[in-house]
């Protein structure tokens, strides 16, 4: 049975802008989390880990409609134009295994075809399951009781009520979907991630802590948070 998806109210005061966001203003929302979190709000869903392959996965779609769904209270308003379109992906892959333990997809919300700096909505799915709540207590400021979440709910956190800032999100995210779209056109991939880089676009700082039960970004792979 798929869990919840479930966002808490903003701990800021007054609330973030985008949290949640106001239903008729643009917006670019990457979520991203553990594959075992992911997995759990969506049981049904298969998966294909081929590196070469460019196909988005099927979780992709199902994950933005849900995210779009808890953050605006209703499906994807299918009669609208760019109500719900998803941008890219995020899949980071274990070292020498042809196999995933992070995913996270970007989709648009209303936002032009030629905006391409849009503003950006930065969603972390924190797995509580597997740790007891340790990488949620350490990364949020606000207190995580595990009991409200082993088994029954999936917690997912916007930038604003996180202990990380977020300074690079608004470019690392836009960097990802803009290098995907020229990939698709034809561009070499090395080529747009170094420049990419060169430009400030993404970082490749590693985080200062791992955590053994709880999956990380591969930051060798795919640029890290700030």
């Amino acid at each position: 049975m798929a869990l919840p998806l479930y966002i808490p109210k903003c701990i800021q005061s007054p609330a973030h802008c985008f949290h949640p966001p106001p239903l008729d203003r643009p917006v670019r929302i990457n979520i991203e989390g553990p594959l075992v979190s992911i997995q759990k709000l969506l049981p049904e869903v298969s998966w294909h880990f081929d590196v070469h392959e460019n196909k988005f996965q099927q979780a992709s779609s199902k994950l933005a409609e849900l995210t779009y769904r808890t953050l605006y209270g209703h499906d994807v308003r299918l009669s609208v134009e760019n109500d719900m379109i998803v941008r890219d992906e995020y899949l980071g892959w274990v070292d020498q295994k042809n196999e995933i333990d992070y995913y996270g997809v970007t989709f648009d919300h209303l936002v032009p075809a030629d905006d391409y700096f849009p503003e950006v909505l930065q969603i972390n799915i924190c797995e509580v399951d597997e740790d007891g709540g340790e990488y949620a207590n350490t990364y949020l400021p606000f207190t995580v009781d595990p009991a409200e979440y082993i088994g029954k709910k999936i917690l997912a956190v916007p930038r604003c009520c996180q202990r990380r800032k977020g300074t690079t999100d608004r470019s690392r995210v836009n960097g990802s979907v803009t290098q995907k779209d020229l990939i698709r056109q034809g561009y070499d991939q090395e080529v747009m991630r170094r420049l990419l880089i060169a430009y400030g676009v993404y970082s490749t700082k590693i985080p200062d802590k791992k955590f053994d039960k709880v999956p990380q970004p591969r930051t060798c792979i795919a640029p890290g948070e700030q």
